[in-house]
């Protein structure tokens, strides 16, 4: 049986979350959707501000789904398992303190979870009006734009084009992956929201290495948060690299919020990939190099107080002596 979608909806407090799910339940597009509604209170508010529909609404209140409530969603996700085929696809909104990267996880590591349900996006809000001070203040909001695939700049009615242009080049510096879509109420067309595939190996998006060697902002630097891009031409020795990203990872994944790569393996026809979110790393292959494609590796770290100079020669560290 095919695996559910599920769009996760992240951003700080105030940002439009709501309101984008709610424009989600109210367009026509023909799909039933359970609703999961997290909120860090003891008495819930936000399912009673979700428009009425016909749609189930899980509310799971007192706490973050990403750390003391996560049991509670694994359960509401197991129940969810066993009508697949009552609804299309799960919209999870989480609470505006939420870190994405335990919910990855937990759509990645857990077994009954990921034969269930497939992580189809993660969508973050952005407040245009507030971003600066709120990344200023809170690591939270740039750790929520790190692990999104769709990043919404909601509210730009409310601020000056250069305040845009200055969020947009923040966003690009810590992921330079997300698709970024300027909105005024969440309006943004369905058909950018749904269906994304983002989390599948196989279609990794990778920025452009030299938006990642652009300086960094003071909000930033505060944090520490940055995202380092690497390209390799010589052909990597795959055990090697495993090695290397195993060993990083283990000692370095509690700072490495996000990494991933498309990897030219020496004597491989297809592309090696991995995606890794802290600690957890998941590796497949890819499609196959076409003949006479230059076969150059792209890997991208992001994370915290990151050393560019050892990934560097970490990954340099890896290339194959001779190709096989």
């Amino acid at each position: 049986m095919a695996s559910i979608p599920v769009t996760v909806l992240t951003g700080f407090l105030g940002a439009g979350k709501t309101t984008l799910l709610n424009r989600l339940l109210t367009e026509n597009h023909g799909r039933r959707f359970v609703v999961i509604v997290n909120e860090f209170g003891e008495i819930g508010i936000d399912n009673d501000l979700v428009v009425s529909s016909d749609e189930e609404i899980y509310l799971m209140n007192n706490g973050c789904i990403c750390c003391s409530v996560r049991g509670d969603l694994i359960r509401v996700l197991s129940g969810l398992a066993k009508r697949r085929g009552a609804y299309d696809a799960v919209l999870l909104e989480t609470t505006g303190l939420a870190d994405p990267a335990s919910i990855v996880q937990t759509f990645a590591m857990d077994e009954d979870t990921r034969e269930a349900f497939r992580l189809d996006s993660v969508t973050a809000v952005i407040d245009a009006m507030h971003f600066t001070r709120h990344a200023a203040e809170n690591r939270q909001v740039l750790e929520q734009v790190v692990y999104a695939d769709l990043v919404i700049l909601n509210k730009t009615d409310l601020v000056a084009p250069e305040v845009l242009e200055q969020i947009r080049q923040t966003v690009g510096r810590v992921n330079d992956t997300a698709q970024i879509v300027e909105a005024v109420r969440c309006d943004v067309p369905i058909a950018t929201l749904l269906d994304r595939n983002a989390f599948d190996l196989g279609k990794l998006l990778f920025g452009q290495p030299v938006l990642a060697e652009a300086a960094t902002s003071n909000h930033i630097q505060e944090h520490g948060i940055e995202s380092v891009s690497l390209t390799s031409d010589a052909p990597l020795d795959a055990e090697e690299l495993g090695e290397f990203l195993s060993t990083l990872l283990q000692t370095k994944g509690q700072d490495i919020y996000r990494s991933k790569g498309i990897m030219a393996v020496a004597g491989a026809k297809q592309r090696f990939i991995f995606h890794g979110v802290h600690m957890f790393l998941e590796t497949a292959w890819g499609t196959p190099w076409a003949a006479g494609e230059t076969r150059q590796s792209r890997a991208v770290f992001i994370g915290r107080d990151l050393d560019r100079e050892a990934l560097k020669q970490g990954l340099a560290g890896c290339a194959a002596r001779e190709e096989k």
